[in-house]
């Protein structure tokens, strides 16, 4: 059976906690800005006319960098120039977050409004082994709260005897092979480490 309205699947559940209203509030309490400093890893999310993106961003602890409680600044790393988020975001501004923090099961969820920036005295604190970043995000925080543990506890996402052995799974040349018939993927994964190195930053 479908479900296909609101009135449908609220019947479903029961209403929404009081601490799960409670904990959300549209701007970086300490507590909530505590978690931001201290994450080394999230997952932006984005919308445009061709769809929707999410994409993993990561960095040292301080890379999502308070700039007050309405507003933080994400660097755009290297990549592989593809920019999906960076083009949904000039066309629709609106992006969220989950924040995550090694080891701690709560994730931090932040939504708000994105514009990209060049500007020099932003980027430049940014700056990793030398190189400044050529984009940031600034994004104006609208709402902000913490998503409880239950889900990284069921999933046992911390939890190093829960880690699969990376031999056990496609190398990243063996996908790329088997999204084009032909691609030589030993060669790839043999480049992959080097280029990794080359290209971080």
């Amino acid at each position: 059976m479908w479900i296909d309205s609101e009135e449908a699947l609220r019947a479903l559940y029961g209403p929404a906690g009081e601490a799960s209203l409670t904990k959300e509030v549209p701007f970086l309490t300490p507590e909530y800005r505590a978690l931001v400093e201290s994450s080394p890893f999230c997952v932006l999310a984005t919308s445009g006319p061709e769809g929707l993106d999410a994409t993993p961003r990561g960095d040292p602890p301080g890379f999502l960098r308070v700039l007050d409680e309405r507003t933080l600044l994400i660097p755009d790393r290297r990549g592989n120039n593809r920019i999906d988020s960076l083009l949904n975001i000039v066309r629709d501004p609106r992006v969220a977050l989950l924040i995550l923090v090694p080891g701690v099961a709560e994730t931090l969820r932040i939504n708000g409004r994105g514009r990209i920036t060049t500007d020099p005295a932003l980027l430049q604190p940014a700056a990793m082994d030398g190189r400044v970043p050529v984009t940031g995000l600034v994004i104006a925080v609208e709402s902000v709260y913490f998503q409880c543990a239950k889900a990284l506890v069921r999933a046992r996402l911390w939890d190093p005897a829960a880690q699969r052995d990376r031999s056990e799974l496609p190398t990243p040349g063996q996908m790329l092979k088997g999204a084009r018939a032909g691609f030589d993927a030993e060669a790839y994964d043999k480049a992959l480490p080097a280029r990794l190195a080359a290209t971080l930053y």
